[in-house]
């Protein structure tokens, strides 16, 4: 399995409204931390999200986060 890009070594903290997401899981995408379908042609595919109320998100940067689509703290150990 390919390793995805680190798009940054901190969360992105983004105010959400209610609707779904779509992560970017490769870290290519010009649109962090959302899809902007910059995965074509590799095994990586957008993690969704659906949010059902409006709130603060932590959106994983570093793309290791064992709890995608969100910020586990792993990018404190890279």
């Amino acid at each position: 399995m390919s390793e995805p890009v680190i798009a940054q070594t901190s969360p992105y903290v983004l105010k959400a409204e209610p609707g779904t997401y779509f992560w970017c899981a490769c870290g290519q995408s010009k649109n962090q931390p959302f899809c902007d379908g910059s995965h074509a042609g590799t095994e990586f595919t957008p993690v969704p999200y659906k949010a059902k109320a409006a709130g603060v998100l932590y959106f994983c940067g570093c793309k290791q986060s064992a709890k995608q689509p969100f910020c586990d703290g792993t990018h404190n150990g890279l």
